[in-house]
């Protein structure tokens, strides 16, 4: 994972990196859908993510990173 989009966890899962507080739904959608990558991340540790709920949320992407480094968004929040 590039050290810019990195966070505090980092997991691996079936051949995937996921790194930071990254939906379960989106981990499980990257499963269904396979795609030619290395993983999924969620740079830093933003208000309203999974596991960082409070009365505050900030808009925050998943990113789906290729192993080149370059990445999209895969899903906003």
């Amino acid at each position: 994972m590039p050290e810019a989009l990195g966070a505090c966890h980092t997991a691996a899962v079936d051949g995937y990196v996921v790194e930071g507080h990254v939906p379960a739904r989106d981990v499980k959608r990257m499963l269904a859908e396979r795609p030619q990558a290395l993983g999924l991340a969620v740079p830093a540790m933003p208000r309203g993510s999974p596991g960082m709920e409070g009365p505050v949320s900030d808009p925050y992407r998943v990113l789906l990173v290729q192993k080149n480094g370059r990445y999209t968004t895969y899903a906003r929040y």
